[in-house]
């Protein structure tokens, strides 16, 4: 889907009812295709090409953080991990960065709800 484009970047990528919760929606805008995630409510959007090897990062799965706490693994931040599915790099969908290299980032875009709308700004 090509976005609807206004000015200062802003681009409508969907409606509200169309990108409910756990799901997410591949987007081109000015040429380039970013994903745009709904996690429990809050938005992300990132650039559909992971840093490593170019890989197609929005087709990935979504994950926890997995952390150790002692000697105890945790999982936070349901669904805020995207994995890479040619090599399993994962990034955090709110920063960009990379779990295992965080000198290695995707783009992340801004992404505001506005009424029934969905708008990334980039």
């Amino acid at each position: 889907m090509a976005s609807k484009t206004h000015t200062n970047g802003r681009h409508v990528v969907a409606r509200r009812a169309d990108l409910t919760d756990g799901h997410r929606k591949v987007v081109w805008i000015d040429g380039r295709e970013i994903g745009v995630f709904n996690v429990a409510g809050t938005y992300y959007a990132v650039r559909n090409i992971c840093p490593h090897r170019t890989g197609p990062l929005c087709l990935g799965r979504q994950r926890p953080l997995v952390a150790w706490q002692g000697s105890e693994i945790v999982y936070e931040r349901e669904n805020e991990i995207l994995k890479c599915p040619w090599h399993q790099y994962e990034f955090d969908l709110k920063t960009g960065e990379c779990i295992v290299d965080p000198s290695m980032r995707v783009r992340t875009y801004r992404v505001e709800q506005e009424g029934d709308e969905v708008v990334v700004y980039a």
